[in-house]
């Protein structure tokens, strides 16, 4: 059922996906062709603020903080996995692979690299921040709203 809080929840992560996305960004060598990156990356940003912090708002301050946390959890791990897996069927369009297995099991090793590239102190911030900023901001909305 659309709420207030699910529409703020999807916004939210929408515009850190968007944020994030233009920090990444400057995480690889110049020239590096990233396609639909920001594009994908906010899509999910609006699905999973939409179905996991929207539903799990209205709960109080420490959930709220929680629910924050865990969606933003949620959207980094949409956001590798799609990415990662974006990758992996590029290379298999290039016969990088020896059967199916070998390229399934190669999603796990790019999000763990791409996961790595996020690990610097102004994106770990970023989405800290923006975890606890949505979260507190939708537990909000959920009270305004109702």
């Amino acid at each position: 059922m659309p709420t207030a809080a699910r529409l703020v929840a999807a916004l939210c992560l929408a515009l850190l996906a968007f944020i994030v996305s233009g920090q990444v960004k400057d995480q690889f060598p110049e020239g590096t062709y990233f396609g639909w990156f920001t594009q994908v990356n906010i899509a999910l940003g609006l699905v999973v603020g939409w179905t996991v912090m929207g539903r799990r708002a209205g709960r109080g301050i420490t959930s709220a903080i929680n629910n924050g946390i865990t969606g933003v959890a949620v959207l980094l791990f949409w956001g590798l996995f799609v990415q990662a897996a974006n990758k992996m069927i590029e290379l298999a369009m290039r016969n990088r692979y020896g059967g199916p297995f070998e390229a399934l099991t190669d999603v796990l090793r790019i999000m763990g690299d791409y996961g790595l590239k996020l690990l610097t102190p102004g994106i770990v911030a970023t989405l800290l921040i923006g975890a606890l900023v949505s979260g507190l901001v939708v537990e909000k909305a959920s009270k305004m709203w109702r």
